[in-house]
């Protein structure tokens, strides 16, 4: 009897030792506990459906330990903790940018190119580029992007003669915002010769006059005959445009960026300034197809996460058509304003039909560049005959995750497939903003149901993954935003509400998802980014104001704060 009280007592007081060193370890948390990052005091969208909004936010070894109130961070909180105030700000998941040109970005950046973003006249226009030509040598090149004609009035196409005026000894090579059409001036043509007979190039035209002689004009793949004469930059400036690029996508609040074409030579660029310590932003990079690089890819297989899940190779980026802008898009009926064309096809689809049956088989993903309604109508055919040709017991990735980029003008009877056959419609809501004022003059008010269609793709559960396109836009996330909650130009007009269908607009909470959660499933990443939740990735953006609650007039004016990728802050507006 004496022995069984014994144990009990003995018991007792071990059961008793064990609470008190819980509640110590609780008071006072060990160093394994203590976090190497704290932000509280603030206002914090998880993109997390069971637990949407939080106080504060814990962070150690670039994970996120804790996500609740301020009182329950304080535990996380240790001698060597950062620990940031916010003071009522507002933090979300780090914004991922599904859709942009990084090297693109960058020339405009270190001014390789004239930027003739923002011309409201070809008086503008015109007089940019002679500013230009003045610091320039006789016989050197001109070289710009930035100029949309659908701006001026009247909206017509910069022609040679426009250029031979203001530069009669310089070539002049003027890339329009979108990259798919540019304006050549007389000595540019003759170093090319091109002439009015010069037969247009598979996936291209020369534009031509009512005498049969070259405009200037020179749509998508024609392009290549001027561009490959052009100087090329040195090695030195395109590691320069890459890191301010990638500094400045930061400091708008971006925390990855999904690069949207490429080579391997921009990979090992990629790879070493990443090596180096000199690129901090998130990339998720595209190999160009169909041809021999995107073959080497098949070949590898889709590539690991590399430097610490900052860099990733896995996507082949075919281009299906040009754009709008240019009348380049393919469409199923001919542009009504100009019925001579349905638009141009760009890529070889016999091979494209081959590589995608391969690339299926060898687990890489797809992204598809298609505008037109002809040309997102030829890609979902493609993606059909590849997955029904390899049967997901064939496939390294049984769900591929392919993509169309833009999904801009889908015939509504197209719309359904994207759900069937699994596809993500990556999309750019600025395009819509920027193609409001003179969409309805190249389609018709007919084919503006399908139109930029967020909300329908959103209903029926398709992933939309929303980009920027920049430098073709300005690549900034509350434009973006702006532009998917509100479908309105920036001064706050929206055209005829019975032509630019106002119900496609988002809610700003699927806005939001746009750019977090839907970028990292389209990257294959949803468990480790695109939500603010115990044990993903610490990436964070914080802005000065809340883009969920404040009228649709502010966003656009909402500032970035601060912007953190995998617990290290990588930009601090001072």
């Amino acid at each position: 009897m004496r022995t069984r009280n014994a144990v009990a007592v003995l018991v007792s007081r071990l059961s008793s030792l064990v609470s008190l060193i819980s509640l110590i370890s609780l008071a006072a948390p060990v160093s394994a506990q203590s976090a190497d990052l704290v932000l509280r005091h603030a206002t914090v969208y998880t993109v997390d459906a069971a637990h949407p909004t939080a106080r504060a936010v814990a962070v150690k070894d670039g994970k996120i330990i804790y996500v609740g109130a301020d009182a329950g961070v304080t535990k996380y909180i240790g001698p060597a903790t950062r620990t940031l105030d916010l003071a009522g700000r507002f933090v979300f998941p780090g914004f991922a940018d599904a859709h942009a040109h990084i090297p693109g970005i960058g020339a405009r950046e270190i001014a390789m190119l004239l930027n003739l973003e923002g011309t409201r006249s070809k008086d503008e226009f015109l007089v940019r580029v002679a500013a230009a030509v003045r610091q320039k040598k006789p016989g050197e090149w001109v070289t710009g992007r930035g100029w949309i004609e659908t701006f001026w009035v009247p909206q017509a196409f910069p022609t040679r003669e426009d250029l031979d005026k203001i530069a009669p000894n310089n070539p002049v090579w003027l890339t329009r915002a979108d990259g798919h059409a540019s304006v050549a001036n007389s000595a540019a043509l003759r170093l090319a010769d091109i002439v009015g007979t010069t037969p247009n190039p598979a996936g291209g035209n020369i534009n031509l006059d009512r005498d049969g002689q070259p405009t200037g004009m020179l749509i998508d793949h024609a392009q290549g005959l001027v561009d490959r004469l052009v100087p090329r930059p040195t090695e030195a400036q395109l590691d320069s445009a890459l890191m301010l690029a990638a500094q400045r996508e930061l400091s708008l609040g971006w925390t990855q960026v999904q690069d949207a074409h490429g080579t391997w030579d921009e990979v090992e660029r990629m790879r070493r300034l990443f090596r180096s310590g000199q690129l901090r932003l998130r990339l998720y990079k595209a190999i160009d197809g169909p041809g021999a690089q995107a073959d080497l890819l098949i070949a590898q297989g889709p590539g690991a996460a590399e430097f610490n899940d900052r860099f990733q190779v896995r996507t082949i980026k075919f281009v299906m058509d040009g754009a709008l802008g240019s009348r380049g898009a393919a469409l199923l009926d001919p542009y009504r304003d100009d019925p001579r064309t349905r638009g141009l096809i760009t890529t070889d689809t016999t091979a494209m039909k081959e590589m995608l049956i391969r690339a299926l088989r060898a687990g890489i993903q797809v992204e598809t560049h298609a505008i037109g309604d002809r040309a997102n109508r030829i890609t979902l055919d493609l993606y059909a005959a590849a997955m029904k040709a390899v049967p997901p017991a064939e496939r390294k990735v049984k769900r591929p995750r392919w993509r169309i980029e833009h999904s801009q003008i889908v015939n509504p009877a197209d719309i359904p497939r994207f759900k069937q056959l699994g596809i993500i419609a990556s999309m750019q809501p600025s395009h819509a903003i920027g193609d409001l004022f003179f969409a309805a003059s190249r389609l018709g008010t007919a084919r503006l149901t399908g139109a930029y269609a967020w909300q329908s793709f959103f209903k029926l559960g398709v992933p939309v993954a929303g980009g920027t396109d920049a430098p073709v836009e300005r690549g900034e996330p509350m434009i973006e935003f702006y532009a998917a909650v509100a479908r309105k130009s920036l001064d706050g007009r929206s055209g005829p509400a019975t032509e630019w269908h106002p119900e496609e607009k988002v809610t700003r909470e699927q806005a939001l998802k746009m750019f977090t959660w839907f970028p990292a499933f389209a990257a294959f990443e949803e468990d480790r980014h695109g939500s603010i939740v115990v044990g993903k990735a610490a990436d964070f953006t914080v802005l000065d104001q809340d883009i969920m609650k404040i009228p649709e007039t502010q966003i656009p004016k909402t500032k970035n704060v601060m912007t953190i990728v995998g617990g290290e802050i990588v930009y601090h507006k001072k």
